[in-house]
């Protein structure tokens, strides 16, 4: 009992005093217990920077495999720069780098080492393990298009280090004299590119004693230049003392020269200490815009786990020339073209929560974000909706509506906001260049009121409910820029179109078929089909923009929260013959024993703040705190599903703040409950907004009263624009529910049919 008290002692003192660093707390393997068939997040350790060009991560899975880095795997075959999202999109731009001792290994599985997490180190800004079948630990730390490796070599006559530029069409070039090694990747998995090519310098800092190349699966000797399908480099060292042997390795999109010049640049002539301290600074520099106090150890590090997950994507695609100018390959056009650029988003999955994440806390990072769209929309003519790195053909839905609309409404300038609304327009009434980009149904869209069911358009009710809440996001961002009526009313009635797909006997979303009657046989528990990644019951709830109109289609306010009420008293049984198998999602609600509730995927993620609308928010605040105590841990099984480029660790740091973005391209957020005594989040501005709960526990999860600014505050909602003027909310807990605060309608949150 002492020790515990103790530890107790101990962890408060971190937390409270200046010590403090929340980047300790991250646990980057959090979410890599994972597999096809069961995702615990499906993460990698991402050893990088806050959105920069460049991620590294330990490689366990077969170059090529999206599952680069699985917890339960035993070895390790490389460590490798990576650009992948997710495993689902897998990589682009990637190559590797492994050290050995011994009979030259330089195949992947022959190559690979034994190794512990109980010998592994893993931070944002750093990471170390010990390979057991060479006695050699490496360790690496990162800058946003750079990374210094050092190798711990024993002492040998036979050390060496293979380069692996990976297959799909790759060069290397050796060169002993400057004690470096030169090569590009054109591997990427998803789109079809024009000119693309990863260049990257490894610069050593001794001389090799040996060097080989490599093509395909022999050895090529004699010849320090090769290009192939799959080529490589090996360099060796004859070291007479346990020793240290340091790389230095930066890459380019560009050039040769420009990977030279990042070099430079972002390592030069600073030692491997020196980028370790620089990287965790910015790390905690970044991790500190909010503080929380007043949790426990395991709620202080999920918080910081989750937090990091959102900070990396999408990723910088641009790069700063010898003239400080800013240059980027276009994945659009295949050219090099002036200004900023991002990739590795989907934007079906983190419209919701993580880009109003930025907005409140990164502003100045998504405005960098939404000039990169301007960029993306006049080099490919459409605004990309999964980026990796260019247009991917994948998911559905034009939320780049939802995302431009958002930054706008929320106060981002600074960009060609003109521009965008133009992108915006023409992605709404267009089909693109592939089915998801652009609208693919838009014309039985914007003639019948809905994407029909039977005209071969897959997930086509989900079509209509994305493409509703998207008009919805056109017309607020429309009416922000002051465009006439004349241009705009035609997204606000379009807004409405969910309600061609309420089928009143089933009292649920069900696809229609082009006649205007509804699909046959319908089973609200069958995933897929009329739905994206989850069924009716899951989709039922995506009337971001409404959700007043919905619950009066429903029956009104009673009945709403009597449907609501029903998605965690059924049963999680599913339908997944549209699949022909069980897909993952589905595996992960059925083991959850939270009913129909599917929190590892996207679509319902929003519904439990939806009982704020129905007058009872106490039931918002339950599921919100069972949610964040049962479904996330900072741990390898620490997610309920994908992770999903920021948007489910999004989801937790706003409801463990208290509040969630339920309609984007509004001001409001849903207020739910805090997780901490106290959360402080430093605005860019200046301003703060503080979070105070001193009587939350366990058990108190209730909020009974509420004060903002030091004055009573009944509704269910908070202001953006307020909020960002500095803010005290100060929150009154208990362990019993207050079923009268938020029960009247003049507290209920936005929907569009009240206004």
């Amino acid at each position: 009992m002492k020790s515990i008290f103790l530890a107790f002692i101990l962890f408060s003192s971190l937390l409270f005093g200046q010590e403090f660093l929340p980047a300790d707390y991250v646990n980057p393997l959090m979410g890599t217990q994972s597999k096809p068939s069961l995702s615990n997040g499906n993460t990698y350790p991402a050893i990088g920077l806050p959105w920069g060009m460049n991620i590294w991560t330990p490689q366990t899975g077969k170059m090529g495999d999206g599952w680069a880095y699985t917890y339960d795997a035993d070895k390790i075959n490389g460590f490798k720069q990576t650009h992948q999202p997710s495993p689902w999109m897998n990589d682009y731009g990637a190559f590797a780098i492994m050290p050995g001792i011994g009979k030259i290994k330089f195949k992947e599985d022959e190559r690979a080492s034994w190794f512990s997490h109980k010998a592994e180190v893993a931070k944002p800004y750093y990471y170390s393990v010990y390979l057991a079948d060479f006695n050699v630990t490496t360790e690496f730390t990162p800058t946003e298009r750079a990374a210094f490796f050092k190798f711990d070599f024993p002492k040998t006559d036979s050390a060496y280090v293979v380069i692996d530029a990976l297959d799909k069409g790759s060069y290397i070039k050796i060169l002993p004299k400057e004690r470096r090694i030169i090569g590009y990747t054109t591997k990427y998995a998803r789109g079809k590119y024009e000119n693309f090519k990863n260049y990257f310098i490894i610069q050593f800092d001794r001389s090799f004693d040996a060097t080989t190349g490599w093509k395909d699966d022999r050895f090529v000797k004699d010849q320090l230049e090769i290009m192939s399908d799959h080529v490589g480099a090996i360099i060796s060292f004859k070291l007479r003392n346990k020793e240290s042997v340091y790389a230095k390795i930066a890459s380019s999109f560009i050039s040769f020269e420009q990977a030279e010049l990042n070099l430079k640049r972002e390592i030069g002539n600073k030692n491997f200490e020196e980028i370790k301290t620089q990287a965790k600074d910015i790390w905690n520099k970044h991790l500190s815009r909010i503080e929380v106090k007043g949790g426990t150890e395991q709620q202080v590090k999920t918080f910081y786990s989750a937090m990091y997950r959102t900070l990396f994507f999408p990723q910088k695609l641009y790069e700063i020339d010898a003239q400080n100018k800013i240059k980027h390959w276009s994945p659009y056009n295949g050219k090099i073209e002036d200004g900023k650029i991002f990739a590795g988003t989907g934007f079906w999955d983190t419209f919701r929560a993580l880009y109003p994440f930025l907005n409140l806390v990164y502003p100045s990072m998504n405005s960098e974000m939404q000039e990169g769209l301007v960029n993306a929309y006049k080099e490919g003519g459409f605004l990309p909706e999964w980026s990796s790195p260019g247009y991917s053909n994948i998911m559905i839905g034009n939320n780049s509506a939802s995302v431009v609309a958002d930054a706008y409404i929320k106060g981002l300038r600074g960009y060609d906001i003109e521009t965008l609304w133009t992108a915006v327009l023409h992605g709404a009434n267009n089909e693109g260049p592939m089915d998801a980009v652009g609208r693919r149904g838009v014309e039985y869209y914007n003639k019948l009121g809905y994407v029909p069911y039977n005209v071969k358009i897959n997930e086509n009710a989900a079509r209509t409910l994305e493409y509703a809440y998207d008009d919805f996001a056109i017309y607020q961002l429309g009416r922000a820029l002051g465009k006439p009526a004349a241009e705009i009313d035609i997204y606000k009635k379009r807004a409405y179109n969910y309600k061609h797909l309420f089928d009143k006997e089933t009292g649920l979303m069900r696809g229609k078929n082009k006649d205007g009657s509804f699909q046959k046989n319908f089973n609200p528990f069958k995933w897929g089909d009329a739905f994206t990644e989850g069924n009716s019951w899951h989709y039922s709830w995506s009337v971001f923009q409404d959700v007043d109109g919905l619950a009066k289609l429903m029956g009104g306010k009673k009945n709403f929260e009597a449907r609501l009420d029903e998605v965690f008293l059924l049963p999680p049984v599913f339908d997944d013959s549209y699949y022909g198998g069980v897909i993952h999602e589905i595996r992960e609600m059925q083991i959850m024993n939270m009913g129909q509730y599917a929190h590892g995927n996207q679509p319902i993620q929003h519904m439990i703040y939806l009982y704020n609308y129905a007058g009872s928010p106490y039931k918002t605040q339950y599921w919100v705190r069972q949610v964040m105590d049962k479904l996330y841990l900072p741990t390898p099984d620490g997610y309920c599903g994908d992770e999903d480029n920021g948007q489910t660790s999004a989801w937790y740091v706003f409801s463990a703040l208290g509040f969630y973005p339920v309609t984007p391209a509004t001001d409001q957020y849903v207020l739910g409950t805090p997780l901490f005594k106290e959360a402080t989040i430093h605005l860019e501005n200046g301003k703060k907004i503080q979070i105070k709960a001193q009587k939350n526990s366990l058990k108190n999860i209730y909020v009974t009263a509420l004060n903002v600014n030091l004055q009573p505050y009944s509704k269910n909602w908070l202001s953006h624009k307020e909020l960002i003027k500095g803010s005290i909310l100060e929150f009154n807990m208990n362990d019993k529910p207050n079923k009268e605060r938020g029960s009247d309608e003049k507290d209920f949150p936005y929907s569009m049919s009240r206004e």
